[in-house]
């Protein structure tokens, strides 16, 4: 299936219920054609075994006092990072505890070894291949409730106005005492719920959020697909609506990959997610393709401001979120030691950043957490995350290349699944983008289907359209759309 521009994605459900034998024979296949483990060598598992039960490290300081709590989608084991939220005077102390590796993983050990093959975890819908074993991602690192566990701890002020203020991080043993997912928090919320933590979470989100537009950073209002089952086992596929809690959540996140930027450039040595910047010729062109769209710009108006007003649910606002993906190219993993890149941002956030808060799923967040946490203490950053900050961007990068690549050939097969007994049938659709080989990408809404289109009539990004299956083949993982005729466009 054509990826004009295509970035939504399928989120990792439980489908173990799924009838569709040849969609399953699909998902293996897609992981063996991109050689995806299919389980840990028996050493790494030895390994695994020796460690959960005696680590290599514990920490001394005690903060399991602190009352915190997870925030994770429904089912998830493998549990990075705990939050506590308070107020104080002119703002909020934020402490954001992150599961501590080096307690488990012993540097150039089996499970350290397996890791650095790896790169991170791989999704599909109906598997994850983890990047550590579960005796240590989903149980003595991972930070469920009511467990004692090691863990960085970030202890950020951060103002009313959602600027930080002041950055310590420390190891100390925490103790998580509630669990949440997206929906129960937001749901609390929402009810007016006396719980601190969670209002300020909301509080800080806020702030942040309005902190990251006045510096010019951009958040894009991506559709997500989601793939579950019904009663019968059948896949459903469907649009999520998204959740305030889970950007404001992701706002902590953020913050945290933000400050520990800010010690790797202050020291001279790290490593940096980056992003260039869109190009002011990049910027001119989609600011004339809202105005064809008829989509009101101002012309003081940032960019990310404007994307952050798009609707996706609008036909031409959801066509300009999908041409706006051509502002976002070039992420990359930039090492140094001694200089600080020349070009460090982040275009998107208009910051500089690191990843550092999901070690357990990603293994460039080991490394950043451990030169962090040296630098802010004031110690020596350790020698084997020192001497392997150099290999990391390569890793990254091609395990990432499988990771997507997965990601995008289980998307093609559950769209195909979804329709293949629909051949000949007629949707409405959305066009949302076009190439230069004369196809088109358009968005179905039900089911929530995104795919390649021909057309022997007049049609523009934006436009409503009447759309007839021509093809939909699970092994190939190939859905086809012929447009039929342009019904109008919304204005």
């Amino acid at each position: 299936m054509a990826q004009l521009h295509r970035r939504s994605r399928i989120r990792e459900s439980n489908i173990s219920a799924l009838s569709d034998e040849r969609l399953r024979a699909r998902f293996a296949a897609i992981r063996a054609e991109f050689e995806v483990p299919e389980g840990f060598p028996e050493p790494v598992l030895a390994e695994a075994e020796h460690v959960a039960s005696a680590p290599l490290d514990w920490p001394d300081r005690d903060e399991t006092a602190v009352p915190f709590l997870t925030i994770d989608p429904p089912g998830s084991m493998d549990l990075d990072q705990a939050m506590h939220i308070e107020p104080i005077d002119e703002g909020f102390r934020v402490r954001y505890a992150i599961a501590y590796l080096p307690a488990f993983v012993a540097p150039g050990g089996a499970i350290d070894t397996e890791a650095h093959t790896r790169g991170q975890t791989i999704y599909s819908p109906d598997v994850r291949t983890p990047l550590h074993p579960p005796q240590v991602s989903e149980g003595a690192a991972s930070l469920l409730p009511g467990q004692v566990r090691a863990a960085y701890v970030w202890d950020m002020t951060v103002g009313s106005d959602g600027e930080g203020t002041e950055v310590t991080v420390y190891r100390a043993l925490v103790r998580s005492v509630d669990r949440f997912d997206y929906a129960q928090v937001q749901e609390l919320l929402d009810g007016g719920t006396d719980d601190s933590r969670l209002r300020g979470l909301r509080a800080v989100g806020r702030a942040r959020i309005a902190f990251e537009q006045r510096r010019g950073g951009a958040s894009l209002p991506m559709p997500e697909q989601e793939v579950t089952t019904d009663d019968s086992g059948a896949v459903v596929l469907g649009f999520r609506p998204p959740l305030e809690v889970e950007e404001w959540n992701a706002q902590i996140s953020l913050m945290t990959g933000m400050a520990a930027a800010e010690l790797m450039v202050g020291a001279k040595v790290g490593i940096l997610r980056t992003l260039p910047a869109p190009r002011p010729e990049a910027i001119e062109r989609f600011r004339r393709e809202a105005k064809a769209l008829g989509v009101e710009w101002h012309d003081d108006q940032p960019y990310g401001e404007f994307l952050r007003g798009l609707d996706r649910t609008n036909p031409k606002h959801l066509a300009l979120i999908y041409d706006a993906t051509g502002l976002f190219r070039g992420s990359a993993y930039a090492a140094f030691d001694g200089q600080v890149p020349d070009n460090p941002e982040h275009g998107a956030l208009a910051s500089i950043y690191a990843h550092v808060t999901a070690p357990l799923r990603r293994l460039v967040d080991r490394y950043g957490l451990a030169v962090s946490e040296a630098i802010s203490s004031g110690q020596t950053i350790p020698e084997w995350a020192r001497a392997g900050l150099a290999e990391l961007p390569d890793i990254m990068a091609r395990t990432s290349r499988t990771a997507n690549g997965v990601e995008r050939a289980c998307t093609d097969a559950v769209e195909a699944a979804v329709l293949s007994q629909r051949i000949d049938e007629e949707f409405e659709a959305v066009v949302v983008d076009n190439s230069e080989h004369g196809r088109w990408l358009i968005q179905l809404t039900d089911p929530a289907v995104i795919a390649a289109a021909s057309t022997k009539v007049r049609i523009d990004n934006g436009d409503i359209v009447t759309a007839r299956l021509v093809k939909a083949e699970v092994e190939a993982g190939e859905v086809r759309f012929e447009v039929l005729e342009r019904r109008g466009a919304l204005t």
